[in-house]
């Protein structure tokens, strides 16, 4: 499935309910942060504090399904293929229909994901294992703070991908011009740096194969407001699944242009 449309309406009939990895390549992909408007502004200050980890894209009015900026007559209560619903921190729900949890006075956000560089990196003659692999990518809760706003503080989130140095360099060369989801890399080498103990056991996602000569690479990642969530304990917060995204209308390269 190449067309965006086409992958929103798989997903809508139930027919894909897998990760959006690799799926309408050439398109923006987005995380989805959904939650009361009472908590929206805080949530919009985060964002701004945090561009990296939190890149927006877009913002609903209170109560609309539609990101009519990103992607016209989608809806975003049904087109992920998977939602995570969090109430005062815990993760209580994964759903693949986001409607009997959706609340009129929600706010949705929609991020920038790293899926979207990935055409750009394999372009590039890059390796992306969780795509070889046919996988998740891996994703891990950092001892690096973000910086707090309003009634929202926690952790940083990052993704990996195996390179070897001078693929990391080249890689960081390619994601700097797409800033409007995720950008470079935050950190590439040593994991414990970020404070992450096993790269074989990541918090979100699967575990990859690291070959020899590789070094890990890591991007900040949308995953980070789930993060958040369990450390500020919002009333609710309904997220996409990680790794389970919203496919936009956006052709990637607007997005690299900016």
């Amino acid at each position: 499935m190449e067309r965006p449309g086409d992958v929103r309406a798989a997903i809508r009939r139930g027919e894909w309910t897998a990760p959006t990895a690799g799926l309408a390549t050439g398109f923006v992909q987005a995380n989805l942060v959904a939650l009361p408007a009472a908590d929206a502004f805080d949530f919009l200050r985060f964002c701004v504090a945090n561009p990296k980890p939190c890149p927006v894209l877009d913002v609903t009015d209170p109560g609309s399904v539609e990101p009519a900026q990103l992607a016209p007559g989608a809806d975003l209560r049904t087109d992920l293929p998977r939602y995570r619903v969090h109430r005062h921190g815990e993760l209580v729900n994964e759903t693949t229909d986001a409607r009997a949890v959706w609340r009129e006075d929600f706010v949705a956000f929609l991020l920038g994901c790293s899926f979207t560089f990935e055409r750009a990196l394999l372009a590039a003659g890059l390796p992306v294992r969780h795509l070889e692999a046919g996988v998740n990518v891996p994703m891990f809760r950092t001892a690096t703070a973000c910086t707090p706003a309003g009634r929202f503080s926690g952790p940083l989130v990052v993704s990996m991908r195996p390179m070897t140095p001078a693929q990391a360099i080249r890689a960081t060369q390619v994601t700097t011009r797409y800033a409007a989801v995720h950008g470079a890399p935050v950190h590439v080498g040593d994991p414990g740096e970020l404070g992450i103990a096993d790269l074989g056991a990541p918090d979100y996602g699967d575990p990859v194969e690291i070959r020899a000569g590789e070094v890990p690479v890591f991007w900040a990642c949308g995953v980070t407001p789930q993060a958040v969530a369990a450390a500020s304990r919002p009333e609710l917060m309904v997220t996409h699944a990680p790794g389970h995204m919203f496919v936009t209308d956006v052709p990637d390269e607007t997005l690299a242009a900016l």
